[in-house]
Order: C-alpha cells, then structure tokens, then sequence
C-alpha cells in the first residue's frame, strides 16, 4: 500500500475471498510465530536449568522468588506461542479457518505481552545476581520501553499512520 495523498484508494486491498485472506494471514501469522517462539523457547529452556546450578541454593529468597516467577512466565508465553499450532490442528478441516486466524492472532498477542514481561524478569534477576547494584531497575525499565517501542509502539503507529478505519 501507498501512503497519503497519492491518490491510491487504501481500502480497498486485495481481490481475495474471506477463506483466501484466512488463508494468507494464517501463513503471515505462523511464519511471525515461529520467529517468537523460536526466542520463548531458548529462553525458556535456560531459564529450567538455573535451579540445577550449585548457585542457585545461595541466591536470597527474594530471587528465588523471582526465579520462579519467570520460569512461570516462560512456561506461559511458551504456551501462548504454541497454542496457535495446537488450534489449527484441532480445528483443521472444519471450515472455521477465518476464526481460526483471529484466535490464534489474539494467542500470538498474548504469548508476545508474556514473552516482554519474562524477559524482563530474566533480565533483572539476572542483572540483581550480576551487579547486585540499584541501578538495576532503571536499567530494566530503559529496555521494557525499547521492546515496548519496537514491539507495539511503532507497530500501532504505523498502523494507525498508513491504514484508514
């Protein structure tokens, strides 16, 4: 599509049916997820292995907690990642593909909320056990608005700059 004012009607997109736009977003929205999951998912496997280090036992009772809230928060973007696989397959073949797509979209959305919110929680336990300085929040706080930035901010603007309602 073209920006403003060059006289090109940007409401009118495709020539395509509803099956065939579900289709085409289908095929956007799993080649978008495999990039998110494929992220969740080392992040996820090496948060399960930090309980198993000698260093762990001497970590205070406030990161452990922290510890545990971020493998939880792994565990559920992970979830959120996968279940759009895990719904297509169940409902393949029964010409709801459409709905599909907006399920597995809103799926996709909250697997990527989950997935900014654990990696903040990785980033400041691991920045705590690393620098155990004050800082650590603000320095966690500037990287929560960059991915803020680049995963929504910019994407609603440009949706909002370059599409009509």
């Amino acid at each position: 599509m073209t920006g403003k004012g060059d006289g090109v009607d940007r409401r009118r997109g495709r020539d395509e049916s509803e099956e065939e736009r579900a289709d085409r977003m289908w095929t956007e929205l799993i080649q978008e997820v495999r990039v998110a999951q494929t992220g969740v998912q080392i992040l996820f496997g090496f948060l399960l292995t930090v309980v198993f280090q000698p260093k762990y036992d001497r970590l205070p009772h406030a990161d452990q907690v922290l510890y545990i809230i971020t493998v939880i928060l792994g565990a559920s973007a992970t979830g959120a990642l996968i279940g759009p696989v895990s719904l297509h397959r169940l409902v393949a073949g029964r010409r709801v593909k459409p709905q599909t797509v907006r399920w597995a979209s809103r799926l996709t959305f909250v697997g990527l909320v989950l997935l900014l919110v654990t990696t903040t929680a990785a980033l400041v336990l691991i920045l705590r056990v690393a620098t155990h300085g004050g800082y650590v929040p603000w320095l966690a706080a500037v990287v929560v608005v960059w991915y803020t930035l680049c995963w929504f901010v910019l994407p609603l603007w440009t949706r909002h700059r370059y599409t009509s309602r």
